[in-house]
Order: C-alpha cells, then structure tokens, then sequence
C-alpha cells in the first residue's frame, strides 16, 4: 500500500522528520511518499496558521490521491484541514492528534500531551476534548516556537523533559504523547529515558492508516463527509470548485 504523509506548512525539514519517523514503522509492502505544501505558512502556530495552510494541503491530498495514495496522513498535531481533507478524499486521511489520543489510550488511563506553544495548547486541549479524551488527558505547552525544533542549539529538548517531567511528577501521566510533529524523532529517546510509553503521532497514524487499508475501510460518504456541493467558487479558490454534489 502507498500513504501519503503530507506536511501542511512549507519547511522541508520538517516533511523529511515526519517521514523518517513514518518510513520507521512501516509494514513491509507499505511505501511513505511525503509531500511539502507548496502555499502555506512556514510552520502552525494557531488557528490562523492553520487556517492559511488548508488550501495548499488539500492540493497536495488532491494529487496524491489521483496519483493511487492508499491513506493520507496530515502530518500536524493540530490536526489542520482533517474535516476538509476527509469531505474531499476518497481514501482514509488521518490526524495526529487523534491518532495520537486513540493510541495512548489503549496504553494509559492518563496521560499527557505535550506541545509547543501555549497558543497550541488550548487548540489541541479543545481536540483532546473533541475526541473523548478530555477526562483522561491534559496538555502542556513547552514554551517552543516550532522552528525551534528543527535547531539543535535552541534549547528546545531541554525545555519539552521539563514539561514531561511535570507531567509524571504533577498530572500522574501514564504515557506522554508527542504534541508535534516536529518531535517525532524523539519518541524513541524519550520513552527510555522515562520508562513509560512515548507516542509519537505520526508513527501511531502510520499504523492505524494501514490497519484501515488492509481491512478495505474507507472515510463514510454518507452524510458529514459526503462530497461537498456544486457551486461555484471565485477569485483564487476556483480551483477548489467542487464537481459534483455528495447526498
């Protein structure tokens, strides 16, 4: 099977990350291809990060999905444009956030998300909550601009253990889950150095993705995600026209 890991801002560092975490856990016969939006905000910081990377996402699920993709991943914790990509795409399109939540859930009865920056926090807090998760779950922000990551002298690793310290010593946290995509090449570290289970969300959605595949699972066209309806769209978003309506 062919899963597209889609990264919705335009720092190829990052895309690379995403896709050696996902390369790492794939099945035999699974092949990653992973795609840079090429219109979009160089990193998701908020709502209207996100809300500027959806167009450029969808352009590349587009694609990917025209050119046989199997699955499609949307490699931010935000989980940005997944209702759209799921309305648009044929195929199963998972997010990280959700993928992330449903995984350590079936490890711990409590655990922690731990994000970037504050702003961050209280959308991903609104997901976890979304997602059924809000009993079981807090979420910290590490004080990181996500660029940070991607530079080693940044201090940004030490300032992510601080908040994962916190969170065994003071949430009880179970399991610590990775609230960032630009964090998925510390999991593995990470859960040796603390003895409990580190989800990344890209690794858990790599595999959910190919469970959904292998057993011929597909995103409902019934009702919420049915195809949107026909109308015209104008000025820059006409490309995003839809074709033909859903019921």
């Amino acid at each position: 099977m062919r899963i597209l890991i889609v990264n919705p801002n335009t720092t190829i560092s990052m895309t690379e990350k995403a896709a050696q975490a996902a390369r790492a856990v794939a099945g035999h016969g699974t092949e990653i291809v992973a795609a840079t939006s090429k219109n979009g905000p160089a990193s998701i910081e908020g709502h209207y990060d996100g809300a500027i990377a959806v167009p450029g996402l969808l352009l590349e699920i587009r694609a990917a999905q025209v050119a046989g993709a199997d699955a499609a991943i949307i490699a931010c914790f935000d989980d940005t444009g997944l209702e759209a990509a799921r309305t648009l795409a044929e195929i199963p399109v998972l997010g990280l956030c959700e993928s992330a939540v449903i995984t350590a859930a079936l490890l711990a009865q409590r655990f922690t998300v731990v994000t970037t920056l504050e702003r961050s926090r209280v959308l991903i807090e609104n997901l976890v909550v979304r997602y059924g998760m809000g009993g079981r779950a807090k979420v910290r922000a590490a004080d990181i601009p996500v660029l940070d990551l991607e530079d080693n002298a940044s201090g940004a690793l030490v300032k992510l253990k601080r908040q994962i310290e916190l969170a065994l010593a003071e949430d009880g946290a179970e399991a610590i889950v990775l609230g960032c995509a630009g964090m998925a090449d510390l999991a593995r570290t990470l859960q040796r150095e603390y003895g409990v289970p580190v989800v990344d969300g890209v690794s858990a959605a790599v595999k959910q993705a190919e469970a959904l595949v292998s057993q011929g699972l597909t995103t409902s066209k019934r009702g919420s995600y049915a195809a949107p309806l026909a109308k015209p769209y104008t000025g820059s978003m006409q490309a995003f026209a839809p074709e033909s309506a859903g019921p």
